[in-house]
């Protein structure tokens, strides 16, 4: 004999939520037919008499939904939190029962560490996503850049080595839309296994396709890119919308077809001329990529290459990239930009710079203009970055904030640290982010990678400091590479020579400075950096022979010294 049962159901946000819950339900043994309406919170059940109302409502629980018989107030039975994974001690709603409702805006690295931080702790999430699934570094930044400079390094040593004499080198063919398809291949394979599948495959984690604002510190408005509108409530809420590419207001540039790295990474064809405006991370590494790859490439600096480091860095990777055949225009701006019969002309002080396609890198601002954050009561900075404490604390109680939309440094591994301490924090913990050794690489040729304080941060907050400079023509394994370009440079506190700074501008620069950072974090001395075992013929070796600098003439030295 058949049974008609109504089942009232919270936590739907969208049609679709209705459209799982409805095929979860006609999965359950013995259900002969299910209607779930969105509008109404309401599913329409038809049954066999054997049906158990808990089975009923674990199947829903397993999308993070909850259900109970007709309007009744809902509350979790152990098979609903048993179906959620909740541990009898999670996170729980300020003066309830139910599980913490947590509201991501973003799928990037962030959101996606806290989402699932969070779910470990036993909270529920609702993720938001606008766009692509996965956010900026494994669509269209970290993920297919490194991939197109390992191409362009490939054939960079096709073109030429160190070994040419013994190996004659022979141009290389490059069909960039084989390329490009690799490229974007192996993007979807990571974007799948490490963003999609898990959301896919956690049940605790609704995922909402729209773009949301702030009803008010409270809520999210959501519209859908079907056209429909929601309302989602939270207790708490992280933002981690991210970042997009900054155009700087050069008269005429708005008006032309140039590229940000996005459209730069994406394109199917290598320009015979590119010109390049900027001299950040972005800039530096896709115009060697692309120089590389057969472009005949100008870069126009507003001051030096990597301004912001220390000016030693700047000078080794413009001379690097001048020997490349990379024409670097240093302390140029722009006055002009126009598109004229398919190609670029820039107007800058030494006369017009011609080229095929423009590519604009002046760096990135945060994801926040469109998010109404004044209705929460979430102050920003001048760049419209939010402001955040150490355990990403925006001005707005409830309300958190983590990536490349706060003033943190804009990296990926940052962006996934600050997401999974905003969770803790959430959830009613205490972490803190603390950025005193955190490294950073930028995979030029050669790279460059820096960690703690460079002379003049040290001499701005009132460090007296001592350092040495290491040439790569004193490092064994850059010695028998044949490739001594570079150098690796240590700077102390002065008196206690403790380590406080590493900048290294060396081919494989970023498997050095981790071992720096630990140095760092650990609080070692130079001489104790000094009288470490270091494997020999290994790049890292140069932060042994540059502490040993402090006390000996390093090239007085045999192999292996101690």
């Amino acid at each position: 004999m058949a049974e008609a049962i109504a089942l009232s159901i919270s936590g739907m946000t969208c049609a679709s939520c209705a459209e799982r819950a409805n095929a979860a339900l006609e999965k359950v043994s013995g259900v002969r037919s299910a209607t779930v309406s969105y509008p109404k919170g309401r599913a329409d059940i038809q049954t066999d008499a054997h049906v158990d109302i808990d089975t009923l409502a674990a199947a829903v629980a397993t999308l993070g939904y909850r259900a109970q018989v007709g309007d009744t107030p809902a509350r979790p039975s152990g098979l609903i939190d048993k179906a959620l994974g909740l541990p009898g001690a999670g996170a729980k709603r300020d003066g309830g029962d139910h599980p913490l409702h947590i509201a991501v805006v973003g799928s990037g690295a962030a959101a996606m560490a806290a989402a699932l931080k969070a779910v470990d702790k036993g909270a529920r999430v609702t993720l938001i996503e606008r766009g692509t699934i996965g956010g900026t570094c494994v669509n269209v930044g970290c993920v297919p850049s490194k991939i197109m400079i390992r191409a362009a390094h490939i054939a960079h040593l096709r073109r030429q080595s160190p070994f040419d004499a013994g190996m004659p080198p022979g141009p290389p063919v490059i069909l960039r839309e084989r390329l490009l398809a690799q490229q974007q291949g192996r993007v979807d394979d990571l974007r799948h296994a490490k963003y999609e599948s898990i959301l896919d495959g956690n049940p605790a984690i609704t995922v909402l396709r729209g773009e949301a604002r702030f009803n008010d510190g409270q809520s999210l408005f959501v519209h859908h890119p079907e056209g429909n509108d929601s309302i989602v409530a939270f207790d708490r809420c992280l933002i981690a919308t991210g970042a997009s590419a900054a155009v700087p207001p050069i008269p005429g540039l708005e008006d032309t077809p140039h590229w940000t790295s996005t459209e730069a990474l994406a394109s199917d064809t290598i320009p015979e001329r590119l010109a390049v405006i900027g001299s950040s991370v972005v800039a530096v590494e896709l115009a060697q990529a692309f120089a590389r790859l057969g472009s005949r490439v100008t870069i126009i600096a507003r001051s030096t290459l990597l301004l912001r480091e220390d000016p030693a860095i700047g000078e080794a990777l413009t001379a690097a990239f001048r020997t490349e055949g990379i024409e670097v225009l240093e302390h140029t701006q722009a006055s002009q930009v126009a598109h004229r019969h398919g190609e670029f002309v820039l107007t800058t002080p030494n006369g017009e710079l011609r080229a095929d396609e423009l590519l604009v890198a002046t760096g990135r601002s945060p994801n926040t203009r469109s998010l109404n954050l004044e209705a929460a009561g979430v102050a920003v900075n001048k760049q419209g970055a939010i402001t955040i404490d150490l355990g990403m604390r925006t001005s707005a109680s409830g309300i958190f904030a983590a990536g490349d939309c706060t003033d943190q440094p804009q990296f990926v591994y940052v962006a996934a640290a600050a997401g999974a301490r905003a969770a803790v924090n959430m959830a009613g913990g205490d972490a803190a982010l603390d950025l005193t050794a955190m490294p950073a690489v930028v995979f030029t040729d050669p790279q460059v990678a820096t960690v703690g304080l460079s002379e003049a941060e040290a001499h701005l907050e009132g460090i007296e400091t001592d350092s040495r400079l290491l040439t790569l023509d004193n490092v064994p394994r850059a010695i028998a590479n044949f490739d001594t370009r570079g150098f690796v440079k240590l700077v102390v506190e002065k008196g206690s020579h403790r380590l406080i700074g590493v900048q290294a501008v060396a081919p494989e620069a970023g498997e050095l400075i981790q071992a720096a950072a630990l140095a760092i974090r650990g609080k070692m001395t130079a001489q104790e950096l000094a009288q470490q075992l270091f494997p020999y013929l290994t790049m890292v070796e140069g932060l042994k022979l540059a502490a040993q600098m402090f006390d000996r003439d390093v090239k007085q030295l045999s192999c292996c010294a101690a």
